[in-house]
């Protein structure tokens, strides 16, 4: 029995050169063929190849050794970045030998325009093929060394078939069609590794968005270090202009910050002592002192781009389709190319220079390259996009299943609405000012912690009423507060218990009536004179409306999500059913569902699921675990900063705003759509070119012209879902 251990290890290689499905294919065999290797996962946009391994099995070291000598550079390690995030991930593939292919392209190109211009008049035929041989040499500079690599391990990939077919077209007498195939392939993977450095630069942009270094205060001298080395309660100094290093919170100064860089909020924060800040957002017009409460490696920003990093090197549907029908369509049409080398010339139906022709242009066609690079690309574009807008995707099939939402699903408090009770009605009676009814219980409420209380509270600080001097403040559990306010005892009954006082007049009870119509608490401000000529006798003196105010931006977004395609809204909540009608009344749900559990809440979650809806649950991402569970998409609301909601929410809207839901929604539909494009465009130029070349329309280097020109296609229409939603 073998010594080695079972348990499972993985490591992370950044890898430089991959710009195709072949790559992927090729790198992918290579490690599988080393003992103990179990998983690889090959990123192509990310740069990056991921391996599973038994431990003990086999060092990064030999992994490594098996990557280069599949004919790609692998990165060493670097240190991390600024942000805590490694940066070298898709910044990878820029580094080494990006200029390298070039000088042989130009070489070819110049050799291929002298050799035809010598065939083309009556210079030596010699000169001509030498030229044309320079050509086919330079433009195979790097592609037939891979073909030999790919022949080796016996793959079908793009760089053997080309050199097939270079080596073919000389074979048959057509040195010039070789060298323009060579030539013209060489170009288009020049094009389509710059095109590939564009899409990974949407990643590579998030992590510049936090400094390198910071301005920290140590034993009172100001000095600057690395973002890295700041530890978790130092004091740091921002001043105008300057990028917020660390989550942290202010400690001294005032300023606004624009956090448009992770929550996409486009309007500056106003921030001062005890605000939260994050790493990545911009300080504006004033000097900020800050107390780091995260290390740079966990920062809001670092766990921003780390989840984007993990969700572009995730499948989406539509990519393991594709990745299947690669896997079947390539075998097919070589062994299609086969047939038409063969058989006609064997039925006497043509000569085997034609058909061997034929079969060579048939070879070009047959990698999948622009159909399997099609999807990733769209996909990475849109996470970035999207990253770029404040709404973080845990993934590609996260991306898609938005795109088909059909029904979405709101909890009510915090996200409907804000959240907190708020004072929305203040209704005096008997004649006593508004003001002077607030400033009375005010003098109650000052000495409690009740949720009322503090919205009474609030609303006194928004109206600028200071609460006055009081005392023998008492509680009455189940009935409200009191406390002797100036010359009166004033109470906050939070029932019906002024019925019990005799206090019911006409126009009370039509408050009373209105407010609770309305899905609102209602306190009633009860005064009686305590001087003992007074008499005592208690007289109501106004109500207050309270309620949790429904978020102002909640009905247009919900109009917003209808108008891209959403059918059918739903609110489930735990209040009461006219609280919870109230709610839906003002912000236009379909369907109310109150009074629930969140068990309830799960069980109408699955009901929609079983109509054939497709249903994401919008949360805050702390309660409602369970129907966010349950649902096929589940989405939370203000998660900057916020550790729950960053890990459990398939979608994380950074900002704390409704409006952010329907951009998220318009966004995956445009990649989905992006998706759904690229691989129409692919398989129909595949399928017009396969006619075309079995047919004997179609040249080598028109093949090649169609199949790089493809990849280069859909890599730029796959870019376009990094273009912000409005």
């Amino acid at each position: 029995m073998s010594g080695r251990s079972d348990a499972a290890t993985a490591c992370e290689l950044r890898v430089a050169g991959m710009d195709c499905a072949s790559c992927a294919a090729t790198i992918e065999r290579s490690l599988r063929r080393l003992d103990g290797v179990r998983d690889v996962r090959v990123d192509v946009v990310g740069g990056r190849v991921r391996v599973g391994f038994a431990e003990g099995a086999v060092s990064r070291g030999a992994l490594a050794g098996a990557i280069r000598r599949a004919g790609y550079a692998v990165e060493e390690d670097a240190p991390a970045a600024a942000s805590g995030v490694a940066q070298q991930g898709p910044r990878a593939a820029q580094a080494p030998g990006r200029g390298e292919p070039l000088r042989p392209a130009i070489v070819a190109g110049l050799a291929l325009v002298l050799g035809l211009a010598a065939k083309w008049t009556a210079l030596p035929a010699e000169l001509s093929l030498a030229l044309l041989g320079v050509a086919t040499v330079a433009g195979g500079w790097y592609v037939v060394p891979r073909g030999l690599r790919a022949a080796r391990d016996r793959a079908l990939d793009m760089h053997f078939l080309m050199s097939v077919a270079a080596a073919g077209a000389w074979a048959i007498g057509e040195p010039e069609e070789a060298a323009a195939t060579l030539f013209l392939f060489a170009i288009a993977e020049l094009l389509e590794s710059r095109s590939m450095d564009r899409a990974r630069h949407a990643i590579s942009a998030l992590m510049d968005l936090s400094p390198a270094e910071a301005s920290v205060r140590r034993d009172g001298v100001e000095r600057r270090v690395p973002v890295a080395e700041v530890a978790v309660g130092e004091s740091i100094v921002v001043r105008p202009g300057e990028k917020i290093p660390v989550d942290g919170e202010v400690v001294a100064g005032r300023s606004s910050v624009s956090e448009a860089p992770i929550t996409g909020e486009s309007m500056p924060v106003d921030k001062e002592s005890g605000a939260a800040v994050f790493a990545g957002s911009i300080n504006g017009h004033g000097v900020l002192e800050l107390r780091s409460s995260r290390p740079a490696s966990d920062t809001t920003l670092a766990r921003i781009i780390h989840a984007v990093e993990e969700a572009q090197a995730s499948r989406a549907p539509s990519q393991t389709f594709v990745d299947r029908f690669a896997r079947v369509y390539t075998p097919l049409v070589v062994a299609a190319a086969v047939l038409i080398a063969v058989v006609p010339p064997l039925l006497a139906l043509g000569s085997w220079e034609s058909w061997i022709y034929r079969a060579l242009a048939m070879l070009v066609v047959a990698c999948p390259c622009a159909l399997v690079i099609s999807t990733p690309v769209a996909i990475v574009s849109g996470l970035a996009g999207a990253a770029r807008s404040g709404v973080l995707v845990k993934g590609g099939a996260f991306l898609e299943r938005a795109a088909r939402t059909t029904t979405i699903a709101f909890d009510k408090t915090g996200t409907l609405t804000e959240g907190r009770p708020a004072v929305t009605d203040v209704v005096p009676l008997d004649g006593v000012p508004p003001d002077e009814l607030l400033r009375l219980a005010l003098g109650v409420e000052r000495w409690s912690e009740h949720p009322i209380a503090v919205a009474v509270l609030a609303e006194g600080a928004r109206r600028g009423i200071a609460p006055p001097a009081s005392r023998d403040f008492e509680s009455l559990p189940g009935r409200g507060a009191r406390a002797r306010v100036g010359g009166q005892l004033v109470g906050l009954e939070h029932d019906r218990h002024h019925d019990e006082q005799g206090l019911v007049r006409p126009e009370l009870s039509a408050a009373l009536a209105r407010l609770e119509a309305e899905g609102k608490t209602a306190v009633v401000v009860v005064a009686r004179d305590v001087a003992p000529a007074a008499g005592g006798a208690p007289r109501a003196i106004g109500v207050l409306g309270i309620a949790d105010r429904i978020r102002p931006n909640a009905a247009a977004a919900i109009r917003a999500l209808r108008e891209c395609g959403i059918r059918h809204v739903v609110m489930l909540t735990g209040d009461n059913a006219g609280t919870a009608q109230a709610v839906a009344s003002a912000v236009g749900v379909d369907e109310v569902h109150a009074a629930l559990l969140p068990d309830d809440k799960v069980r109408v979650v699955r009901e929609l699921e079983a109509r054939g809806a497709h249903v994401a649950f919008v949360g805050d991402g702390v309660n409602d675990a369970p129907a966010m569970a349950a649902a096929g998409l589940s989405v939370a609301m203000g998660a900057a900063g916020t550790d729950v909601a960053l890990e459990t929410a398939d979608i994380a809207l950074m900002a704390d705003d409704l409006e952010k839901l329907p951009l998220a929604i318009r966004l995956s539909r445009k990649t989905l759509g992006i998706i759904k494009q690229n691989i129409s465009v692919a398989l129909a130029i595949k399928a017009v070119f396969l006619v075309l070349a079995a047919t004997g329309v179609a040249t080598l280097w028109m093949a090649v012209a169609a199949d790089m020109g493809g990849s280069l296609l859909v890599v730029a229409n796959g870019m376009r879902a990094l273009r912000p939603e409005r």
